[in-house]
């Protein structure tokens, strides 16, 4: 394991330790969220958590959970989540994110609307002062808009690209639908920009999620940090 991933690995052991016994658990998707899943299917085995359930963010999340026999729920047996653990490609100060790497933004916002807390973890390279320094922000569209949408992002001075599969055709998400990468370099107000994008037909959801989570447990050289919505 290298460092990074050890890192990774603490920030989600450590936001592991805020799940109680009875919880509704919402499961991100991506390599940080994976450690987090291994570890709670760790103390269900053991029965140091017990009772739990969990709605995956995707059907990778979902076989993984199944493999590891953690038990599973969705929206139509419960009408809120608990606590929501999941990674992030890029956050700042603020606990503002870019997110949507994997694939699966779409899923992932719907969990953490529904979601009393939402705890992000991420290793330490993941932090920004601005986002859109490292990541663009993937926007999942309907296949049928693409081009148009694409259009549109390059008025706003993004340079979007649509995202393809290893075969070099278009990606698709869980629910079929096309993912354009828009870079826009530091975004000086995410929330100015979340508002553009929302208003978009052909955007089905977007990977930029403002004002959105409670926590980011971020691990480094240096150790954890813990950030809070209350502490801003």
């Amino acid at each position: 394991m290298n460092e990074q991933d050890r890192h990774k690995k603490q920030a989600a052991e450590k936001a592991v330790e805020y799940i109680e016994d009875g919880m509704i658990i919402g499961l991100g998707t991506g390599s940080t969220t994976t450690f987090a899943v291994r570890k709670i299917a760790q103390l269900i085995k053991a029965r140091s958590l017990q009772k739990i359930q969990a709605i995956p963010s995707s059907k990778r999340t979902e076989r993984l959970a199944k493999r590891l026999h953690i038990p599973l729920t969705d929206f139509s047996k419960v009408t809120q989540i608990d606590l929501t653990i999941d990674g992030a490609d890029e956050v700042d100060s603020r606990l503002n994110l870019i997110k949507g790497g994997g694939g699966a933004l779409l899923r992932e916002k719907i969990l953490i609307q529904a979601s009393k807390r939402v705890i992000i973890i991420v290793d330490e390279t993941k932090v920004s002062k601005k986002l859109g320094t490292s990541w663009p922000i993937p926007i999942e569209v309907l296949p049928f808009a693409w081009e148009v949408e694409a259009r549109f992002l390059k008025s706003l001075r993004a340079k979007p690209t649509l995202r393809r599969d290893a075969r070099k055709k278009p990606y698709l998400t869980d629910q079929k639908n096309y993912i354009l990468d828009a870079e826009f370099s530091q975004i000086k107000d995410p929330e100015v920009l979340n508002s553009k994008l929302n208003q978009r037909a052909g955007i089905i959801e977007h990977g930029l999620f403002v004002e959105m989570v409670t926590d980011i447990i971020v691990a480094g050289a240096k150790g954890i940090t813990h950030l809070k919505k209350y502490d801003l």
